[in-house]
């Protein structure tokens, strides 16, 4: 039997997470105004807490839809942010903008037609998925890193970013938005073959 205490225990990652959302704005604000270390420090307590309430959910077995839904939306939120931002200071490529919300535009709309199309869609996210995401996180540090001016570490990151870490996570969205396509097509097409088996 779950205590009332339990119950409401197993919420704890979900209001890290929402937490995590709280620091989209003030993060975005700080790169918009010039203030890269300050943001810096904001978007490391969001990876924190990001780490944290994986941890917890996992330990515990505190998953909730909620969270499921809710924590890679904070984690897209942060990073949409900061690109925008970022390009628009011409930090970054617009190409690679456009590389990293043109893929996330034709998961969601794959997503959509899937639902329509099949129905419930369990979504996890693929080891490519998670590639993508990890060298968007890294790149993303770098710029910002090279921004506060740190002595020597800013230098170095500039160095590694431009144009490398730009090639790489741009590389990395085509290939990581071209296997979901594929993979979800497989899956579609394979439901309805096997829909039309059994009527």
């Amino acid at each position: 039997m779950t205590t009332p205490g339990a119950s409401t225990l197993r919420h704890i990652p979900n209001a890290i997470t929402v937490l995590r959302m709280a620091l989209v704005a003030p993060a975005g604000w700080l790169l918009w105004h010039g203030h890269a270390a300050e943001a810096l420090v904001l978007i490391a307590l969001a990876g924190v807490s990001d780490a944290v309430d994986g941890v917890l959910a996992r330990r515990y077995g505190w998953r909730t839809r909620f969270g499921a839904m809710a924590d890679p939306a904070a984690d897209k939120m942060l990073s949409l942010v900061v690109f925008v931002v970022l390009a628009t200071k011409g930090h970054i490529p617009i190409w690679l903008v456009a590389i990293v919300v043109g893929r996330d535009l034709v998961i969601i709309s794959g997503a959509i037609a899937y639902r329509r199309v099949v129905g419930s869609i369990e979504f996890d996210p693929t080891f490519l998925s998670k590639v993508n995401t990890g060298v968007q996180v890294v790149m993303l540090l770098l710029v910002v890193v090279g921004l506060a001016d740190f002595p020597v570490v800013s230098s170095l990151a500039d160095a590694i970013v431009d144009p490398v870490g730009f090639v790489i996570v741009g590389t990395s969205g085509v290939v990581s938005g071209i296997h979901y396509v594929l993979a979800w097509s497989k899956l579609a097409a394979d439901a309805v073959r096997a829909r039309r088996q059994t009527t």
